[in-house]
């Protein structure tokens, strides 16, 4: 029962008007629930293997606020959870293809003079990988060469365990860097705290990455952003589908996700130039150490950045907004202040479980939450494994929803060998049990799923946009590493940004990428299932239920 008590909370919620004023409490009930229910559970490493002996249902947080129409958009609320970053749309660019993502990368790579910052969850060994690696060498010897010598610096994080994975590696690939650069170059590598004692012992190589990883994409050059779902590896480069998002000279987000990625590299092992780790001074071991205590430093310094962020914007809006003696677009180019006025919001997400934030999964069940009948929400996924809850909210409420998915083909665990040759499969199985249901729901016309397919490629997009009633152009847009299914909520590290606009040119952006990956793929049907390919084996639909959570 205690279990169940936050989706039983969260459906009451529906059902209940003044939904502002009962949320906060019925929250804090779910809290609660949620809260005592842990209390009672034993620490072991060897709970993060409860998912194979019973279905886990996962707690949910009450939507702490509704989507209010006054002011400048409807969706200020997320305002009260992350800061608010008022940028003009002219300064954001939606990418289509891994090329212009790859070329657009080196190029900023080679312009840079103060930062470049890259968060991903590994760097591959190919000669692509190894052509950003020369781009990042060349850049930091002419800031040594050039006649004033810059203060350039990088930082990379990645994940420890895929980072680690075979002899020619990630960390391989960087040692040259760190080994003549190291004033300059850091590299961080996240080790999930679960992973820990006879755990960590036992589960080989590949499959140890099942238990938590730093999955945050975040590339950053000077005062430019890229956010991403790629990671750093040659099929993201060339033929491997993802989602994109250049925020050119937005200096207060960079600021922010350099100040994000240096926090969370500082509870992470920072690697040496013999190719050994250590870990920063002062911070508690994440694999060593005491979890608890870890935890809750990793805590307090992922959730310092959020919190001096959000005050610092705040402040910012109530100067810009709230002051009697406000300026106008004329008064402050005369100040010597020529930004354009904002018609977009930029709103950093954050998901970390592992550190008890949840930030991401609260904004998104909101969202979906609220979505007004005769809404459209387009929502991707390269994995489709959605929690229960967000399986929930898409079968009961109101809005029309289009799901892309990645066909069995296109896939990016498609041929390969050995246990994980048959995680496409689990997908289909996975789909077909979300079709089945929306079919004895009756809702087929409102919940429709696609398939994207495109010869020798494969899909890694996620993300969703927003079309309100009666528009025929999205006004919100996620994007960013997140796939909205439970390893996302639960055991990775996540970051993606929401961006708001009213400005017709953005959305027209935004609206092209959508309809881009949509045109190819076809719509599913029960004929979809009959076919040949998508026959599961019956040893696949055992396994399924006991492994979902991890994959």
């Amino acid at each position: 029962a205690a279990a169940a008590g936050p989706v039983f909370w969260r459906r009451l919620l529906g059902l209940l008007p003044g939904r502002p004023g009962l949320a906060a409490l019925l929250g804090r009930l779910s809290d609660r629930l949620g809260r005592n229910r842990d209390r009672q559970r034993r620490r072991s490493p060897w709970l993060l293997l409860a998912p194979l002996l019973s279905p886990t249902v996962p707690q949910v947080t009450s939507p702490p606020c509704c989507l209010c129409p006054e002011g400048v958009h409807r969706f200020q609320w997320i305002r009260n959870l992350v800061p608010e970053f008022g940028v003009s749309s002219s300064h954001v660019r939606v990418l289509s293809s891994p090329a212009e993502f790859f070329e657009l990368m080196k190029g900023q790579i080679r312009v840079a003079k103060k930062r470049v910052v890259m968060a991903s969850l590994y760097l591959g060994t190919g000669p692509l990988e190894q052509e950003l690696v020369d781009c990042l060498e060349s850049t930091l010897e002419k800031s040594l060469q050039a006649k004033f010598p810059s203060n350039l610096k990088v930082s990379i994080l990645l994940d420890f365990t895929r980072g680690s994975r075979g002899r020619k590696n990630s960390r391989t690939m960087l040692l040259p860097l760190l080994q003549r650069f190291p004033e300059q170059v850091r590299v961080s590598l996240f080790h999930t705290p679960h992973l820990r004692g006879l755990l960590r012992l036992l589960i080989p190589e590949r499959f140890n990455e099942t238990i938590g990883l730093q999955h945050i994409k975040v590339y950053l050059f000077d005062n430019s952003v890229i956010l991403s779902g790629a990671n750093l590896s040659d099929s993201y480069f060339t033929n491997r589908q993802d989602r994109y998002v250049f925020l050119q000279d937005c200096v207060e987000i960079a600021d922010f996700f350099t100040e994000l990625v240096d926090a969370v590299g500082d509870v992470s092992l920072q690697l040496q130039g013999d190719d050994t780790v250590q870990v920063v001074d002062g911070m508690v071991h994440p694999y060593k150490g005491d979890r608890a205590e870890y935890c809750k430093a990793a805590n307090k310094r992922v959730m310092d950045v959020i919190n001096s962020a959000r005050t610092r914007q705040q402040m910012l809006h109530a100067q810009t907004f709230h002051s009697n003696s406000l300026l106008t677009q004329e008064d402050a180019a005369a100040a010597g202040d020529r930004r354009p006025a904002p018609d977009t919001w930029i709103y950093p997400l954050i998901q970390m479980k592992p550190f008890e934030i949840q930030i991401d999964e609260i904004v998104t069940e909101t969202l979906l939450t609220e979505a007004e009948r005769g809404a459209k929400v387009y929502l991707t996924t390269g994995y489709f494994n959605l929690t229960q809850a967000y399986m929930d909210l898409v079968l009961g409420t109101r809005a029309e929803y289009q799901i892309l998915l990645a066909s069995p083909e296109v896939n990016g665990f498609f041929g390969a060998k050995g246990v994980a040759g048959a995680i496409p499969a689990a997908y289909v199985h996975i789909e077909r049990q979300f079709y089945s249901e929306v079919c004895s729901l009756g809702q087929q016309e409102r919940v429709q799923l696609q398939e994207y397919w495109r010869r020798g490629w494969t899909f890694h997009a996620k993300g969703l946009w927003l079309y309100l009633a009666g528009s025929s152009l999205p006004c919100l847009t996620l994007i960013g590493s997140p796939n909205f299914g439970y390893r996302s909520v639960h055991r990775d590290l996540e970051a993606q940004i929401a961006i708001v606009t009213e400005n017709e040119a953005l959305q027209q952006q935004l609206h092209q990428e959508q309809e881009q990956l949509y045109l190819r793929s076809g719509v599913v049907s029960s004929a979809t299932f009959e076919q040949p390919s998508r026959q599961v084996k019956l040893w696949v639909k055992m396994v399924t239920p006991l492994i979902k959570n991890f994959f």
